[in-house]
């Protein structure tokens, strides 16, 4: 049996408080000018880049046929809309929080080029010819989420000017996401797009940023319906053959954001008791990617990645003298080393975005 009932009781304030210092107290890591270019170039040479993609587009009739830059004014490039949204965030991240460069010129050039009234215009109404799809839930929205999110944390006249261009589309997926959540009867355990625990994450990072309460309250009781009684997580059982999200791992990541540091290290316990405590970092397998032209294989480049933030971030949560710590840094460091050699740019099936969650990494977003 996987699921247990532990009682764990949380107060409302109580927890709006640790969630909000520990917003504030977010500081970015550090990306030196080298990694900063080199993602930064990945995502300028994709995010105007219209084909080859891969459209996810319900046709009502043949009135619905249209290329891409008709269908998605702004979020066209880049293979498929939710990796030109977190293309468009690597940009705006690394103006925020990179060193200085010839790229930032680029990145400016390509966002204003973007985020115009008229294209977020035709942008909303995809949406809203659509007012019941699942259209990039909860993935890319939540990724559009976290690109509102880096635009309100950089204080910068150019930010809040896209900021206010872009939040119409901002209000209706927050809305889309007000209606969903409480219809979701489960948590969507999968190690790709569709994962509801790294998705609730970005969208947690959102509604503290922005102060809505009413989504921050309704994500944080989501999480703890779905979660809070999960032991055993089998983790011998990732990764899947295309996963780029751990499902055990960004449970916990997501786990230790809302939960009081003494609760979650219990918690933690009991979802992954086989953390060693002996500081190696063999207890969990680095992916392999076998063909890195295969755009699913490939994946798996990703959850390299995304394990290594997971680790880092599990790491810093548990207080210290935590006798697993040594291990989840160990593991995180071989997951970040062979994730970091992959980002090459070399085939597009990765090049696409893996470069978005490099600089995710680098950067300490998720913290």
């Amino acid at each position: 049996m996987r699921i247990k009932f532990i009682k764990i009781i949380f107060s409302a304030g109580f927890l709006w408080a640790i969630q909000t210092v520990g917003a504030l107290a977010f500081s970015g890591g550090a990306i030196s000018s080298g990694p900063a270019e080199k993602f930064a170039n990945m995502a300028l040479e994709c995010v105007h880049r219209e084909y080859p993609n891969k459209i996810s587009h319900t046709l009502k009739s043949e009135a619905d046929v249209a290329p891409p830059h008709i269908l998605h004014p702004v979020f066209y490039g880049c293979l498929d809309w939710h990796s030109a949204v977190h293309g468009h965030w690597l940009l705006v991240r690394l103006l925020h929080m990179g060193p200085e460069g010839a790229y930032k010129t680029q990145a400016l050039k390509a966002l204003t080029q973007s985020f115009t009234p008229e294209k977020v215009t035709g942008e909303l109404a995809y949406f809203e010819d659509r007012p019941k799809s699942s259209y990039e839930r909860p993935y890319g929205i939540a990724w559009f989420l976290q690109l509102m999110t880096e635009l309100r944390e950089w204080d910068s006249p150019q930010a809040r000017k896209w900021a206010a261009t872009l939040k119409p589309l901002e209000a209706h997926v927050v809305l889309r996401i007000k209606t969903w959540l409480p219809k979701l009867g489960y948590p969507i355990r999968l190690g790709t797009h569709h994962q509801s625990a790294f998705a609730f994450g970005l969208m947690l990072d959102w509604a503290r940023g922005a102060g809505d309460m009413e989504l921050a309250d309704l994500l944080n009781n989501r999480v703890k319906d779905f979660y809070q009684t999960d032991i055993n997580c089998p983790l011998g059982y990732e990764p899947s053959g295309e996963d780029f999200l751990s499902p055990c791992l960004m449970e916990a990541d997501l786990m230790r954001r809302i939960m009081p540091q003494a609760d979650f290290t219990r918690w933690l316990d009991h979802f992954l008791p086989q953390i060693p405590t002996d500081g190696t970092a063999d207890w969990i397998k680095v992916g392999i990617v076998t063909d890195a032209t295969d755009g699913k294989l490939v994946h798996l480049d990703g959850v390299n990645m995304s394990r290594a933030w997971n680790l880092e971030n599990l790491a810093q949560a548990l207080p210290d003298g935590d006798p697993r710590i040594a291990a989840l840094r160990a593991a995180a460091q071989a997951h970040k080393n062979v994730g970091l050699e992959s980002v090459t740019g070399d085939h597009y099936a990765g090049g696409h975005w893996l470069a978005s969650f490099a600089t995710y990494l680098m950067t300490k977003r998720g913290q």
